[in-house]
């Protein structure tokens, strides 16, 4: 027997609109409302309305809240500014990644760690394990937060009609406390998609009432809601990483070609954290000479690759793997992200191809994003 999912606060108004629905991380979620490419299409267009209430909420407070980030987690989070986020990874003593993160500097001695639905749990027991010698307590917030998000280019216009928040000075990766239509909420500049956009966290009860005022805002300029399914697609094309694809504990950041995340130069706890060691020695090798590197590839034929498919090369030996593979609807190709081999990893590198059930499909090697918003 399994226990059945857990159903976010917006579940009923999902059914209402006739959501497609899916387990995910153990959690109830619209995959898609109608067509997934016409979502996606109102999210690089328009844009779209999501429930993200499945990312795990964790806040870290007290006078060593931040040493004990510091120590627990790759980036220098300690350096982060009131009402300020940064992308980080917290990684096991062997450099590999438990999850990827953002964590929100709300105070002085309060930040939010959100992660990754999956992996919520996890990271919830590393930083209460690394915590043990620090003045701060960790607390499971999980149940304590909604999360709404509006993305596309249309929403600052449609969040600025339910707030007075000061929305054009609110910097990316940046957030502040505000209302939004009568509810109390931290408004994030933040999002998965590659769009412009704002992540909203409300008390679970003031959902489904945030939910109708931000669809109602957004009715004039096309807005719709969206599920997962496009919200893959959309960080797909923008070349985002997703856990368990681009990310495992088999992976360290270097190799996923983000060691900028990780912060050596930091000096609160002495310069250690949990993975220093492995991590220097995963940034020499993959300043050296990296066995394989992350790169895009877009289709010259119309079959889509998935995720574990080989990658070969002109005379058939496997030089990589799919991590992520979808067709695009902004390029009108299929796309893929997968790990090669440092030779086969320079844009424009011929002879490459995806073992797609037996038939080796021709792909051209390019730099990751696919796609990128003009600013």
């Amino acid at each position: 027997m399994t226990d059945a999912p857990r159903r976010t606060a917006l579940d009923a108004t999902h059914r209402a609109l006739g959501a497609t629905m899916t387990d995910f991380a153990g959690w109830d979620m619209p995959l898609r409302y109608g067509s997934e490419r016409d979502e996606h299409v109102a999210v690089r267009s328009r844009a779209g309305l999501f429930d993200l209430s499945h990312m795990g909420e964790i806040t870290v407070t007290g006078p060593q809240a931040a040493d004990l980030l510091d120590f627990a987690l790759v980036g220098n989070i300690g350096g982060v500014k009131t009402g300020r986020a940064r992308y980080t990874m917290i990684c096991n003593a062997e450099g590999g990644i438990l999850d990827d993160l953002i964590v929100y500097r709300l105070a002085d001695q309060e930040y939010m760690v959100v992660a990754n639905a999956s992996n919520a749990q996890v990271v919830l027991d590393a930083l209460t394990a690394r915590g043990g010698g620090f003045d701060a307590v960790v607390r499971d917030d999980r149940d304590a937060y909604a999360l709404l998000a509006v993305q596309g280019p249309e929403s600052p216009g449609i969040l600025k009609k339910v707030t007075d928040a000061d929305l054009d000075g609110l910097k990316y990766y940046a957030g502040l406390p505000g209302t939004v239509a009568g509810v109390e909420a931290l408004i994030a500049r933040t999002g998965y998609t590659g769009e412009d956009g704002f992540e909203l966290f409300v008390r679970p009860a003031d959902a489904v009432a945030l939910w109708e005022a931000l669809t109602e805002a957004g009715k004039d300029v096309g807005l719709v809601p969206c599920g997962l399914s496009c919200r893959d697609t959309l960080r797909l094309e923008a070349g985002m990483p997703l856990y368990g694809h681009e990310l495992t504990t088999a992976t360290t950041p270097f190799d996923a070609g983000l060691g900028r995340v990780v912060k050596f130069e930091k000096t609160t706890n002495n310069g250690d954290f949990v993975g220093r060691a492995a991590l220097e020695v995963a940034a020499e090798r993959a300043e050296a000479a990296p066995p394989r590197k992350l790169v895009g590839l877009i289709a010259q034929g119309r079959r889509v690759p998935r995720a574990g498919y080989p990658v070969v090369s002109a005379d058939g030996t496997v030089i990589g793997e799919v991590t992520s593979g979808a067709p695009s609807p902004t390029l009108g190709k299929p796309i893929a992200i997968a790990y090669v081999e440092a030779a086969y990893a320079t844009p424009g590198t011929e002879g490459v191809h995806v073992d797609i059930r037996g038939s080796h499909e021709p792909y051209e090697v390019i730099a990751l994003p696919f796609y990128k918003r003009q600013k």
